[in-house]
């Protein structure tokens, strides 16, 4: 497990991002303020804001043979992350997310996974030395299920430890898959689609990571935006820790910087207690809501560091 490798089993897609003063309705258009497009995909966003912060990251990803692919592929090497296994697909297209934001920084997100429907259970397997050298892997629900267990399977098998974000969520979420999941962090609606429960509230958050537990994990995280994150972990008391109360500008990606930050202190800070790295963790993405783009928002190491100098601090 040489230098604590974290590897991003995942999704690479290319963000097209329209601002607006509000969602339009049902048949209207509505007069934008600004565009940006940039890389993207929960994957290629987690990896990212880990190799920001200092990490060692590998990406298991997917591509089209086009100027999306070329351009996220570039992207993610720039960030320092190892790109060998990101692959072009022929006769496939780089995914796409449009994008639109409100003038209140919420968002709205149409995704067309294109290459990403090719990371399946064969590419794991085909990857399963660089995954059995990890410290740590991570997956997302932007890429087939099978993908995401096979990766999984391997990883437990080598005593690697497995952390799925299972987002985007929907109802036909696999939830058998947590079996193989040792941290699962969640927003409020991927914690419902996973227990049933309405985790919106305090109380129903708690009633979640909870529930999420009792399904394998060691480690069950619930982010609440602004009202905090919530922590439940196998023989301790679960809690709610309060983030940083800021004005967002865009929001867009706030969920992947979390995931991404957490991870870079369980592998680069492992004595650092969990309740810690989730403090940390969404400070460092709260702070990415006051810039807008996905990994264009997200903050270095260095730029953190001018912010809070003990962050970085055991």
């Amino acid at each position: 497990m040489a230098d604590q490798k974290i590897v991003v089993f995942g999704s690479v897609v290319q963000d097209l991002i329209s601002y607006t003063p509000r969602f339009p309705r049902p048949g209207e258009s509505v007069r934008g303020s600004g565009f940006l497009a940039g890389p993207g995909g929960k994957g290629a966003n987690q990896a990212v804001a880990a190799a920001r912060l200092g990490a060692n990251v590998q990406m298991i990803a997917r591509v089209g043979a086009d100027m999306f692919g070329d351009s996220n592929r570039d992207s993610l090497a720039k960030a320092g992350i190892a790109v060998d296994s990101v692959e072009k697909i022929e006769g496939s297209s780089t995914a796409t997310a449009t994008i639109t934001v409100s003038a209140e920084g919420e968002n709205s997100i149409v995704v067309v996974l294109g290459a990403n429907e090719k990371l399946t259970a064969d590419v794991a397997e085909h990857h399963r030395a660089a995954i059995q050298s990890a410290k740590l892997v991570m997956c997302q629900n932007e890429i087939p299920q099978e993908g995401n267990r096979a990766a999984f399977k391997i990883a437990k098998e080598s005593g690697v430890t497995t952390f799925y974000n299972p987002a985007p969520g929907d109802e036909h979420m696999d939830r058998k898959i947590l079996d193989l999941v040792d941290i699962v962090c969640t927003n409020e609606n991927e914690a419902e689609f996973l227990t049933d429960i309405n985790a919106e509230n305090k109380d129903g958050a708690f009633q979640a990571a909870e529930k999420m537990l009792g399904m394998g994990p060691h480690t069950a995280i619930v982010t609440l935006g602004p009202k905090g994150v919530v922590l439940a972990q196998k023989g301790q008391e679960t809690v709610l820790i309060q983030t940083t109360k800021v004005d967002a500008v865009d929001t867009t990606g706030a969920g992947d910087c979390f995931c991404g930050s957490f991870v870079y202190f369980f592998t680069k800070h492992p004595d650092l207690k969990s309740g810690e790295a989730v403090r940390r963790a969404a400070y460092i993405a709260s702070q990415c809501v006051t810039r807008k783009g996905t990994q264009a928002s997200y903050f270095t190491r260095d730029e953190l560091s001018k912010l809070d100098e003990k962050l970085f601090e055991e």
